[in-house]
């Protein structure tokens, strides 16, 4: 195994975890080749495995911009700026992508940061304005390289990498397998492979089916998310219209659920995720935008209601749950005249439910909406501290806290939140007057 640096050994002792195959591999790989392609499937530790390399390559206080990483969502930038934030590496990183306030992002470049994250229309516009200079760049990552060429990003790209005249270092990485001429470096640059996408579907995942009565497959919809009860279930659409449709006969039934596509402002896209991931509500009906590279741990039931189109998406679309060491359900939801993909080898079994509804409960946890964030100087003990000892409430009902620029979520116990806001109703922050609420 390749020798585990200083930097690295502290970041898995800050992480509390131990290096895996793939990062093992990746950093054996990133000492001997400048050039390589990790491919490997969601869940796989693959983030940690492009930026455990990086911990070798950056040096403190250098004055200006050594490592770009781009990516296809603004999600996914935001959680690669969450998970190289986490390593503790001391080296300053910046997060760009459309929707975040241009200005600031021009601000936090004035003093350059060591590492920039961002989506390539907002990275290549930062370099049209000379927001930063490339010359002290020396290392590219394209996370999920194929999905930012499938959705139309290969212009701005190509524009990027032209700009970058000393660089070293190239890594791309994807969930899905490449062909061997990758369009942007093609006939000049040979990449080293790491390939881990060995099965087509997680070992540990149960793939089922749920036959509809006749066409309309929302009665069994309901029927299905009653069954898995609070289980973290994710539902997906091929269409935004599928997707609302669903969302309006949830809340008909008082089913807390939340929505997520690419027809949401960035503002509500980013606040489904946190109660999502806070266990404010347990179910999320979504299209393939959060089938890769989002942040959704320990998801236990991944429902087709639209079966995906191709195998790659259907593989994504499941490569949500059964992550690591964990067990999942797929369920393929199908009407009485549907006929299976042609992707499937093999028959699924049948599943049936009994006639009686049963609502789950409402979820343990709710969302407390705090109206500032990092950008105020605000943090996570100045949340916890005001929470106990002005909240009236005790650490177990202190869930997952979220800071954002100038937003911070909090899960607090669903049968104390109410009456914690209206405590905390004039205190302040930090010296600040914030707006305290449930958030909706």
């Amino acid at each position: 195994m390749q020798i585990i640096s200083q930097p690295i050994q502290k970041s898995l002792e800050r992480l509390k975890i131990q290096i895996n195959e793939i990062q093992a591999a990746s950093l054996k790989a990133s000492a001997e080749h400048d050039n390589i392609t990790l491919l490997a499937p969601t869940g796989s530790g693959k983030t940690l495995a492009f930026l455990f390399p990086l911990l070798n390559l950056l040096k403190p206080d250098t004055g200006h911009v050594q490592v770009l990483i781009l990516a296809p969502s603004r999600e996914l930038a935001m959680q690669i700026e969450q998970v190289f934030r986490s390593l503790g590496s001391g080296c300053k990183v910046s997060c760009c992508y459309g929707g975040h306030p241009m200005k600031i992002e021009k601000n936090n470049l004035i003093n350059a940061p060591a590492v920039i994250i961002g989506t390539p229309g907002r990275i290549a516009d930062h370099l049209r304005r000379g927001n930063f200079s490339p010359d002290g760049l020396h290392t590219l990552v394209l996370d999920e390289f194929d999905k930012s060429l499938e959705l139309g990003f290969e212009e701005e790209m190509n524009f990027i990498i032209a700009q970058l005249g000393y660089l070293k270092k190239r890594m791309l990485t994807s969930a899905t397998s490449m062909d061997k001429n990758i369009p942007l470096f093609e006939g000049r640059i040979s990449f080293f492979e790491l390939n881990y996408l060995k099965e087509t579907l997680p070992p540990r995942l149960k793939v089922k089916i749920v036959r509809a009565n006749g066409k309309d497959k929302l009665d069994a919809l309901l029927h299905l998310l009653c069954e898995v009860g609070n289980d973290a279930t994710l539902v997906f659409c091929n269409h935004r219209e599928a997707v609302d449709r669903i969302s309006e006969l949830l809340d008909l039934q008082g089913m807390d659920h939340d929505v997520f596509h690419g027809g949401l402002k960035q503002e509500e896209r980013e606040k489904a995720l946190t109660k999502f991931r806070n266990g404010s509500f347990r179910i999320l009906i979504t299209t393939d935008l959060a089938s890769r590279g989002l942040d959704i741990p320990e998801i236990q039931s991944v429902v087709h209601y639209q079966l995906a189109i191709t195998q790659d998406a259907f593989i994504h679309r499941n490569g949500r749950t059964a992550r690591m060491y964990a067990h999942g359900n797929a369920y393929l939801l199908m009407a009485e005249n549907d006929t299976l993909p042609p992707y499937l080898n093999e028959t699924p079994e049948f599943v049936e439910f009994t006639e009686k509804l049963k609502l789950p409960p409402k979820p343990k946890w709710t969302t407390v909406y705090i109206g500032g964030g990092k950008k105020d100087k605000i943090n996570k003990v100045d949340i916890v501290g005001l929470l106990l000892q002005k909240g009236g409430l005790e650490k177990d009902d202190v869930g997952l806290i979220e800071v954002h620029d100038h937003a911070s979520y909090v899960a607090v116990n669903r049968s104390k939140a109410t009456q914690t806001v209206q405590l905390l109703k004039n205190e302040k922050i930090k010296k600040q007057n914030v707006k305290i609420e449930l958030s909706r």
